[in-house]
Protein backbone atom coordinates (compact mmCIF):
# COMPACT_ATOMS: atom_id res chain seq x y z
CA UNK A 1 0.00 0.00 0.00
CA UNK A 2 1.08 3.62 -0.42
CA UNK A 3 0.63 6.10 1.19
CA UNK A 4 -1.64 9.36 -0.14
CA UNK A 5 -2.11 12.32 0.94
CA UNK A 6 -4.72 14.88 0.05
CA UNK A 7 -6.16 18.31 0.31
CA UNK A 8 -9.75 17.31 -0.42
CA UNK A 9 -12.79 19.84 0.93
CA UNK A 10 -10.48 21.93 2.92
CA UNK A 11 -8.67 24.50 0.77
CA UNK A 12 -12.15 26.91 0.77
CA UNK A 13 -11.92 26.46 4.49
CA UNK A 14 -7.97 27.39 4.83
CA UNK A 15 -8.32 30.43 1.90
CA UNK A 16 -11.58 31.54 3.73
CA UNK A 17 -9.90 31.56 7.23
CA UNK A 18 -6.64 33.09 6.17
CA UNK A 19 -8.69 36.48 4.62
CA UNK A 20 -10.57 36.40 8.02
CA UNK A 21 -7.36 36.69 9.92
CA UNK A 22 -6.12 39.04 7.21
CA UNK A 23 -8.28 41.44 8.68
CA UNK A 24 -7.58 41.34 12.15
CA UNK A 25 -4.64 43.48 12.40
CA UNK A 26 -0.83 42.89 13.24
CA UNK A 27 0.31 39.29 13.51
CA UNK A 28 0.07 37.96 16.76
CA UNK A 29 3.09 37.17 18.88
CA UNK A 30 2.95 34.01 20.21
CA UNK A 31 3.75 32.84 23.60
CA UNK A 32 7.42 31.99 24.69
CA UNK A 33 7.57 29.75 27.35
CA UNK A 34 9.94 28.94 29.74
CA UNK A 35 9.24 25.22 30.46
CA UNK A 36 11.32 22.47 28.98
CA UNK A 37 8.61 20.56 27.82
CA UNK A 38 5.05 21.83 27.53
CA UNK A 39 1.77 21.46 25.68
CA UNK A 40 -1.22 23.32 25.64
CA UNK A 41 -4.18 21.73 24.44
CA UNK A 42 -8.31 22.79 23.75
CA UNK A 43 -10.57 19.65 25.30
CA UNK A 44 -13.26 20.19 22.77
CA UNK A 45 -11.31 20.83 19.32
CA UNK A 46 -8.32 19.31 20.08
CA UNK A 47 -6.51 21.98 18.90
CA UNK A 48 -2.67 22.32 20.12
CA UNK A 49 -2.05 26.19 20.93
CA UNK A 50 0.80 25.77 21.91
CA UNK A 51 3.90 22.94 22.31
CA UNK A 52 7.37 23.06 23.05
CA UNK A 53 9.07 19.58 22.86
CA UNK A 54 6.01 17.98 23.02
CA UNK A 55 7.55 14.76 21.62
CA UNK A 56 10.63 14.29 23.60
CA UNK A 57 10.55 11.44 26.15
CA UNK A 58 10.73 12.76 29.81
CA UNK A 59 10.49 11.83 33.31
CA UNK A 60 6.78 12.03 34.47
CA UNK A 61 7.52 11.83 38.28
CA UNK A 62 4.24 12.05 40.74
CA UNK A 63 2.05 13.21 37.55
CA UNK A 64 2.08 9.13 36.98
CA UNK A 65 -0.52 9.01 39.22
CA UNK A 66 -3.12 9.77 36.47
CA UNK A 67 -2.04 6.51 35.11
CA UNK A 68 -2.61 4.55 38.04
CA UNK A 69 -5.94 6.66 38.87
CA UNK A 70 -6.70 5.33 34.84
CA UNK A 71 -6.36 1.86 35.98
CA UNK A 72 -8.37 1.86 39.33
CA UNK A 73 -11.09 3.86 37.59
CA UNK A 74 -11.20 1.70 34.75
CA UNK A 75 -11.07 -1.54 37.24
CA UNK A 76 -14.37 0.29 39.17
CA UNK A 77 -16.06 0.96 35.83
CA UNK A 78 -15.92 -3.02 34.61
CA UNK A 79 -17.18 -4.31 38.02
CA UNK A 80 -13.99 -5.58 39.48
CA UNK A 81 -13.41 -3.35 42.04
CA UNK A 82 -15.94 -1.29 44.19
CA UNK A 83 -15.14 1.96 46.27
CA UNK A 84 -16.05 0.61 49.57
CA UNK A 85 -13.51 -2.42 48.84
CA UNK A 86 -10.78 -2.69 51.50
CA UNK A 87 -7.30 -2.43 50.32
CA UNK A 88 -4.18 -3.72 52.58
CA UNK A 89 -1.26 -1.42 53.47
CA UNK A 90 1.68 -3.67 53.15
CA UNK A 91 4.81 -3.14 54.59
CA UNK A 92 6.12 -2.77 51.06
CA UNK A 93 3.86 0.00 50.58
CA UNK A 94 4.47 1.21 54.34
CA UNK A 95 8.43 1.25 53.73
CA UNK A 96 8.60 2.29 50.19
CA UNK A 97 5.70 5.03 49.98
CA UNK A 98 5.26 6.03 53.55
CA UNK A 99 7.07 8.53 56.15
CA UNK A 100 10.28 6.90 56.38
CA UNK A 101 10.35 7.15 53.09
CA UNK A 102 10.43 10.89 53.22
CA UNK A 103 8.07 11.48 49.99
CA UNK A 104 4.48 12.31 49.59
CA UNK A 105 2.44 9.82 51.79
CA UNK A 106 -1.03 9.52 52.80
CA UNK A 107 0.45 8.20 56.20
CA UNK A 108 -1.58 5.12 56.02
CA UNK A 109 -0.17 2.39 58.73
CA UNK A 110 1.26 -0.56 57.94
CA UNK A 111 -1.21 -3.75 57.99
CA UNK A 112 -3.86 -1.57 57.74
CA UNK A 113 -6.58 -1.57 55.55
CA UNK A 114 -8.25 1.30 53.56
CA UNK A 115 -11.00 1.77 51.46
CA UNK A 116 -10.57 1.84 47.47
CA UNK A 117 -12.40 5.86 47.63
CA UNK A 118 -9.48 6.84 50.38
CA UNK A 119 -6.47 5.58 48.62
CA UNK A 120 -7.84 7.33 45.81
CA UNK A 121 -8.37 10.28 47.35
CA UNK A 122 -4.50 9.85 49.43
CA UNK A 123 -3.52 9.04 45.65
CA UNK A 124 -5.13 12.12 43.68
CA UNK A 125 -4.86 14.87 46.79
CA UNK A 126 -1.71 14.07 49.22
CA UNK A 127 0.00 12.08 46.03
CA UNK A 128 0.38 9.37 48.56
CA UNK A 129 3.26 7.07 46.99
CA UNK A 130 1.83 4.85 49.97
CA UNK A 131 -1.41 4.87 48.08
CA UNK A 132 0.01 4.24 45.10
CA UNK A 133 1.51 1.00 46.12
CA UNK A 134 -1.32 -0.64 47.55
CA UNK A 135 -3.86 0.09 45.11
CA UNK A 136 -1.27 -1.55 42.79
CA UNK A 137 -1.09 -4.37 45.04
CA UNK A 138 -4.67 -4.56 45.38
CA UNK A 139 -5.80 -4.58 42.16
CA UNK A 140 -2.46 -6.21 40.10
CA UNK A 141 -0.33 -8.25 42.69
CA UNK A 142 2.72 -6.81 42.99
CA UNK A 143 3.90 -3.17 42.03
CA UNK A 144 5.61 -4.71 38.91
CA UNK A 145 2.76 -6.58 37.67
CA UNK A 146 0.20 -3.32 38.19
CA UNK A 147 3.37 -1.29 36.26
CA UNK A 148 3.00 -4.08 33.54
CA UNK A 149 -0.73 -3.46 33.44
CA UNK A 150 -0.41 0.64 33.06
CA UNK A 151 1.69 0.08 29.90
CA UNK A 152 -0.35 -2.32 28.53
CA UNK A 153 -3.13 0.12 28.79
CA UNK A 154 -1.74 3.09 27.46
CA UNK A 155 -1.48 1.30 24.20
CA UNK A 156 -4.58 0.28 24.18
CA UNK A 157 -5.67 3.89 24.84
CA UNK A 158 -3.20 4.82 21.48
CA UNK A 159 -0.50 5.83 24.20
CA UNK A 160 2.72 5.00 22.61
CA UNK A 161 5.10 6.74 24.32
CA UNK A 162 4.11 6.11 27.81
CA UNK A 163 6.18 3.23 29.47
CA UNK A 164 5.39 2.93 33.26
CA UNK A 165 8.09 0.83 35.77
CA UNK A 166 6.01 2.29 38.86
CA UNK A 167 3.16 3.19 40.00
CA UNK A 168 4.14 6.36 42.01
CA UNK A 169 6.80 8.16 39.52
CA UNK A 170 9.62 6.82 40.92
CA UNK A 171 13.46 7.45 38.59
CA UNK A 172 13.40 5.02 36.53
CA UNK A 173 15.93 5.18 33.09
CA UNK A 174 12.56 3.14 31.19
CA UNK A 175 9.78 5.10 33.00
CA UNK A 176 9.22 8.01 30.74
CA UNK A 177 6.38 9.84 29.26
CA UNK A 178 5.67 12.67 26.65
CA UNK A 179 3.95 16.00 27.00
CA UNK A 180 1.58 15.43 24.15
CA UNK A 181 0.28 11.54 25.54
CA UNK A 182 0.28 12.98 28.98
CA UNK A 183 -2.40 15.80 27.61
CA UNK A 184 -4.34 12.95 25.58
CA UNK A 185 -4.47 10.56 28.60
CA UNK A 186 -5.84 13.45 30.84
CA UNK A 187 -8.48 14.43 28.42
CA UNK A 188 -9.60 10.41 27.93
CA UNK A 189 -9.96 10.59 32.18
CA UNK A 190 -11.73 14.00 31.89
CA UNK A 191 -13.95 12.26 29.32
CA UNK A 192 -14.72 9.06 30.58
CA UNK A 193 -14.58 9.00 34.25
CA UNK A 194 -16.40 11.95 35.20
CA UNK A 195 -17.99 10.60 38.52
CA UNK A 196 -13.85 10.11 39.31
CA UNK A 197 -12.28 12.99 37.93
CA UNK A 198 -13.74 14.75 41.00
CA UNK A 199 -11.42 13.55 42.95
CA UNK A 200 -8.79 15.50 41.21
CA UNK A 201 -10.20 18.80 42.04
CA UNK A 202 -11.01 18.06 45.86
CA UNK A 203 -8.91 21.08 48.16
CA UNK A 204 -7.47 19.05 51.09
CA UNK A 205 -7.91 15.22 51.92
CA UNK A 206 -7.41 14.27 56.18
CA UNK A 207 -6.56 11.03 56.76
CA UNK A 208 -5.55 9.12 60.71
CA UNK A 209 -6.04 13.36 61.57
CA UNK A 210 -3.76 14.80 59.46
CA UNK A 211 -5.17 17.18 56.99
CA UNK A 212 -3.24 17.44 53.40
CA UNK A 213 -3.59 20.58 50.97
CA UNK A 214 -4.18 18.96 46.92
CA UNK A 215 -0.92 19.75 45.80
CA UNK A 216 -1.97 21.12 42.63
CA UNK A 217 -1.30 25.14 42.79
CA UNK A 218 -3.70 25.40 40.18
CA UNK A 219 -6.63 24.95 42.22
CA UNK A 220 -5.90 28.02 44.42
CA UNK A 221 -6.15 30.74 41.71
CA UNK A 222 -9.32 31.65 40.60
CA UNK A 223 -9.38 30.56 36.98
CA UNK A 224 -11.38 27.48 36.73
CA UNK A 225 -8.48 24.55 37.29
CA UNK A 226 -10.30 21.27 38.39
CA UNK A 227 -6.83 18.99 38.37
CA UNK A 228 -5.27 16.73 37.76
CA UNK A 229 -1.44 16.36 39.16
CA UNK A 230 1.63 17.89 39.86
CA UNK A 231 5.07 15.64 40.39
CA UNK A 232 8.74 16.47 41.00
CA UNK A 233 12.00 14.37 41.28
CA UNK A 234 15.09 14.86 40.69
CA UNK A 235 15.47 13.96 37.37
CA UNK A 236 12.28 15.66 35.93
CA UNK A 237 12.67 18.92 37.45
CA UNK A 238 8.79 20.19 38.94
CA UNK A 239 6.34 19.34 36.39
CA UNK A 240 2.58 19.54 36.09
CA UNK A 241 -0.25 17.90 34.03
CA UNK A 242 -3.46 20.35 35.03
CA UNK A 243 -7.04 21.25 33.36
CA UNK A 244 -9.27 24.19 33.90
CA UNK A 245 -12.19 25.80 32.26
CA UNK A 246 -13.70 29.27 31.58
CA UNK A 247 -17.18 30.18 29.69
CA UNK A 248 -17.28 26.46 28.55
CA UNK A 249 -14.33 25.93 27.15
CA UNK A 250 -11.78 23.92 28.60
CA UNK A 251 -8.31 23.67 28.30
CA UNK A 252 -5.26 20.85 29.05
CA UNK A 253 -2.02 21.86 29.94
CA UNK A 254 1.37 19.84 30.59
CA UNK A 255 4.50 21.63 31.35
CA UNK A 256 7.27 19.61 32.88
CA UNK A 257 11.32 20.08 33.87
CA UNK A 258 10.88 23.76 36.04
CA UNK A 259 13.58 24.54 37.86
CA UNK A 260 11.29 25.04 41.20
CA UNK A 261 7.58 24.86 42.53
CA UNK A 262 7.06 28.85 42.20
CA UNK A 263 7.77 29.12 38.65
CA UNK A 264 5.93 25.86 37.89
CA UNK A 265 2.98 27.32 39.15
CA UNK A 266 3.79 30.99 37.32
CA UNK A 267 4.51 29.26 34.26
CA UNK A 268 0.99 27.01 34.40
CA UNK A 269 -0.73 30.56 35.08
CA UNK A 270 0.69 32.88 32.29
CA UNK A 271 0.15 29.83 29.80
CA UNK A 272 -3.62 28.93 30.85
CA UNK A 273 -4.46 32.59 30.68
CA UNK A 274 -2.79 33.07 27.54
CA UNK A 275 -4.20 30.13 26.05
CA UNK A 276 -7.88 31.73 27.05
CA UNK A 277 -8.06 35.01 26.18
CA UNK A 278 -5.69 34.70 22.87
CA UNK A 279 -7.61 32.58 20.98
CA UNK A 280 -10.97 32.71 18.58
CA UNK A 281 -12.43 29.38 17.48
CA UNK A 282 -13.74 28.74 13.71
CA UNK A 283 -15.57 26.31 12.62
CA UNK A 284 -14.24 24.03 9.24
CA UNK A 285 -16.91 21.21 9.05
CA UNK A 286 -20.24 20.53 11.30
CA UNK A 287 -20.50 17.04 12.81
CA UNK A 288 -21.44 14.43 9.50
CA UNK A 289 -20.59 17.42 6.99
CA UNK A 290 -18.53 15.45 4.09
CA UNK A 291 -15.03 17.00 4.71
CA UNK A 292 -13.55 15.19 1.59
CA UNK A 293 -13.02 11.99 0.23
CA UNK A 294 -11.32 8.93 -0.25
CA UNK A 295 -10.68 6.79 -3.56
CA UNK A 296 -11.98 3.32 -3.65
CA UNK A 297 -10.05 0.84 -5.97
CA UNK A 298 -12.18 -2.36 -7.23
CA UNK A 299 -15.82 -0.69 -6.13
CA UNK A 300 -18.97 0.11 -7.35
CA UNK A 301 -18.05 3.91 -6.85
CA UNK A 302 -14.46 4.98 -7.01
CA UNK A 303 -14.68 7.52 -4.17
CA UNK A 304 -16.72 7.53 -0.53
CA UNK A 305 -17.37 10.48 1.39
CA UNK A 306 -15.20 11.57 4.84
CA UNK A 307 -17.12 12.89 7.88
CA UNK A 308 -16.16 13.66 11.67
CA UNK A 309 -17.86 12.22 14.14
CA UNK A 310 -18.17 15.64 15.96
CA UNK A 311 -18.25 19.59 14.97
CA UNK A 312 -14.35 20.08 13.43
CA UNK A 313 -13.20 23.31 15.01
CA UNK A 314 -9.73 24.96 15.60
CA UNK A 315 -8.53 27.48 17.46
CA UNK A 316 -6.77 30.72 15.76
CA UNK A 317 -4.75 33.24 17.46
CA UNK A 318 -6.40 36.06 17.15
CA UNK A 319 -4.63 39.10 15.29
CA UNK A 320 -2.13 36.19 13.64
CA UNK A 321 -1.60 35.88 10.16
CA UNK A 322 -0.10 32.15 10.15
CA UNK A 323 -0.74 30.20 7.42
CA UNK A 324 -3.97 27.62 8.19
CA UNK A 325 -3.15 24.34 6.16
CA UNK A 326 -4.95 21.16 5.96
CA UNK A 327 -4.88 17.41 4.27
CA UNK A 328 -6.84 14.00 4.43
CA UNK A 329 -4.26 11.67 5.45
CA UNK A 330 -5.06 7.48 4.52
CA UNK A 331 -3.50 4.67 3.71
CA UNK A 332 -4.98 3.75 0.33
CA UNK A 333 -6.39 3.51 -1.91
CA UNK A 334 -9.36 1.66 -0.19
CA UNK A 335 -10.34 -1.17 -1.40
CA UNK A 336 -13.67 -2.48 -1.83
CA UNK A 337 -15.93 -3.76 0.22
CA UNK A 338 -15.98 -0.68 2.30
CA UNK A 339 -17.94 -0.78 4.80
CA UNK A 340 -19.63 2.98 6.56
CA UNK A 341 -18.84 4.55 9.51
CA UNK A 342 -15.23 2.66 9.52
CA UNK A 343 -12.57 4.89 10.28
CA UNK A 344 -9.96 5.15 7.43
CA UNK A 345 -8.20 8.50 7.53
CA UNK A 346 -7.40 11.64 9.29
CA UNK A 347 -7.51 15.32 8.94
CA UNK A 348 -4.51 16.66 10.18
CA UNK A 349 -4.61 21.40 10.21
CA UNK A 350 -1.37 22.73 10.47
CA UNK A 351 -1.19 26.67 11.51
CA UNK A 352 2.09 27.97 9.99
CA UNK A 353 5.01 24.34 10.39
CA UNK A 354 2.75 23.39 13.34
CA UNK A 355 0.33 20.43 13.36
CA UNK A 356 -2.34 21.75 15.53
CA UNK A 357 -4.95 19.30 14.67
CA UNK A 358 -5.74 15.78 14.00
CA UNK A 359 -9.06 14.47 13.71
CA UNK A 360 -10.43 11.09 12.89
CA UNK A 361 -12.29 10.76 9.91
CA UNK A 362 -14.94 7.98 9.37
CA UNK A 363 -16.95 6.84 5.88
CA UNK A 364 -20.20 8.09 5.64
CA UNK A 365 -21.27 5.23 3.13
CA UNK A 366 -20.54 1.96 1.99
CA UNK A 367 -18.69 0.73 -1.48
CA UNK A 368 -20.14 -2.98 -2.61
CA UNK A 369 -17.11 -4.15 -4.71
CA UNK A 370 -17.62 -3.30 -8.45
CA UNK A 371 -18.33 -5.03 -11.77
CA UNK A 372 -15.80 -6.99 -13.14
CA UNK A 373 -14.42 -4.46 -15.83
CA UNK A 374 -14.81 -2.06 -13.54
CA UNK A 375 -12.70 -4.09 -11.44
CA UNK A 376 -9.86 -4.63 -13.95
CA UNK A 377 -9.97 -1.24 -14.69
CA UNK A 378 -8.94 0.09 -11.16
CA UNK A 379 -6.41 -2.81 -10.90
CA UNK A 380 -4.62 -1.12 -14.19
CA UNK A 381 -4.50 2.21 -12.20
CA UNK A 382 -3.14 0.82 -9.71
CA UNK A 383 -0.35 -1.12 -11.48
CA UNK A 384 0.47 2.15 -13.37
CA UNK A 385 0.69 4.55 -10.59
CA UNK A 386 2.98 1.24 -8.49
CA UNK A 387 5.02 1.96 -11.47
CA UNK A 388 5.22 5.25 -11.55
CA UNK A 389 6.27 5.72 -7.99
CA UNK A 390 8.88 3.11 -8.28
CA UNK A 391 10.56 5.09 -10.83
CA UNK A 392 10.57 8.29 -8.30
CA UNK A 393 11.42 6.78 -5.54
CA UNK A 394 14.90 5.28 -8.00
CA UNK A 395 15.49 9.34 -9.00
Amino acid sequence: MHRFMQCVGFVAFAFGLLAQLATAGAQGQAFQTSAPYAILVDYDSGTVLLEKNADELMSPASTTKIMTAEIVFHELVEGRLKLDDLMTISENAWRQGGASSHGSTMFAKVNSEVRVEDLIRGLVIASGNDAAIALAEGVAGTEDAFAAMMTKRARELGLNHLTFKNAWGRGDPQHKVTAREMAQLAAHVIKTYPQYYKYFGERDFTWDRIRQLNRNPLLTMNIGADGLKTGDIAESGYGLVGSAVQNGQRLILVINGMKTARERADEARKLLEWGFRAFDAKEAFAAGETVGTARVYGGAQSEVPLVADHPIRILVPRGSGDKITGKIVYQGPLRAPVEEGKEVASLKVWRGTTEVLDVPLRTAASVEVGSLPKRALDAGIELATSLVLKSFAKN
